[in-house]
Parts: structure tokens; sequence; C-alpha cells
């Protein structure tokens, strides 16, 4: 899988910061959080238009508060404690619990009849560290997107996560952010709930690439 961007560090970190309100407007979308990206940029400079609810404000707040985690810690390493401390930042305040912990009991999907299993019932660490040693960098972020998503590790803001953990390896080795347009976020669920059922994430992936990187 070949890189589209080669940016530093430094550059892309810049270009993350830039790009926030479309970074964030493009994730809650994803996660069902139907905001537009006017409504988003007002949020984000502190202007209150009285469209977004209060929980949808809340959702918001945690997207900002974890993607700022996330710039200033791209150094940390990578591992379950640090994707449990973005999911508490995610979804502080949303009466989401465990909060910043693996779900206890079962979710259903919509759309599909396949259900996840429990964390209980999985190895998180040796599964993220198959991913962490795909040497394609870019594969390696499009792959742990995809993985943390059908993982559901969480009760809630599986998707928001998966976003956060890939833009931080993104960022990382500067290879541009990954965010899923708004406009075609039906093509995208139709090829992840496929992935779901069937644990194959090829061409999800391919549409990834296609349609989801952006730089300079």
């Amino acid at each position: 899988m070949k890189n589209k961007y080669h940016m530093t560090k430094e550059e892309n970190i810049f270009f993350a910061k830039r790009k926030l309100v479309d970074a964030i407007y493009k994730s809650a979308n994803l996660e069902g959080i139907a905001v537009t990206f006017a409504d988003t940029y007002a949020f984000m400079n502190n202007v209150n238009t009285g469209k977004i609810s209060v929980d949808d404000m809340l959702k918001l707040k945690g997207l900002k508060d974890a993607w700022e985690m996330v710039l200033n810690t791209i150094d940390e390493p990578l591992n379950i404690a640090y994707i449990k401390k973005i999911h508490f930042e995610v979804c502080k305040g949303q009466n989401v619990y465990p909060l910043g912990d693996f779900r206890d009991k079962g979710v259903g999907i919509t759309g599909t009849n396949w259900r996840p299993k429990l964390p209980s019932e999985c190895d998180y660490e040796a599964e993220l560290e198959s991913v962490l040693n795909i040497k394609n960098e870019l594969e390696r972020c499009i792959t742990l997107f995809c993985w943390i998503q059908r993982s559901q590790m969480f009760l809630d803001g599986n998707k928001r996560v998966a976003n956060l953990v890939a833009n931080k390896e993104m960022i990382r080795n500067g290879l541009g952010i990954l965010s899923v347009p708004v406009e075609k976020i039906g093509e995208y669920f139709t090829l992840l709930i496929s992935y779901y059922e069937t644990n194959d994430m090829e061409d999800l992936k391919k549409w990834i690439y296609d349609n989801c990187i952006d730089g300079v």
C-alpha cells in the first residue's frame, strides 16, 4: 500500500490542526451525531447557534478534547491503556459506563445480526500487537481503524475511538489524516457491515485508501 503523502510529523500536526473542524465534523457524523459543518465550526469557536442539542454538544466536546490529547501525546506508545484513555476523553460526561474501560455486556449492531464477542472472550493485547507488526505504515493505520470498530471494545464511541487511534499513527508517521467523507457514509457502512459479518477487511481497506486519506 503506497503512501499518499510524505510529511514530517511536525508538518502533519500542523495540517491536522488546520483540518480539525472538518475531522470532528466527519467523525461525529460517522457515529450518527447529525451536526452540520457550520454548527461544528461555530462550536469549535465557542459560539452556540442553538441548533445543537446538549447531548450532541457533549459529544463534540469529547471529540475536541480527545483530539487535543492525541495531538499532545503523538509520541506516546500505542497500547490498550492508551486506547482506553481516548475512550475516556471521547465519552466523558455522556452517561457512558464503563467509561474508559471495556464493555461488560453484549451489544447489537445496526444493519446486521452479527454480534461481537465480549471483551472478556478476546485478547486485545495480542490482536493489537499483530496489527502494529504490519510493516506498511499506511496499511497499519487503516487496519487499526477497521479492527477497533469491529472489536466493539466499548459500549459507545467505538468509531470515534477508532478514528482517533488511527489518526494518532497517521500523524506520527506523516501520512496525513483519515476521515470518512460525510456524503459517502452510506457506501462506507455497506462495506463495514460486510467486514463485520465476514471478518475480511480487504475491500473496506481499499475503499478507505481511495476515499478517506487527506494530506499535502
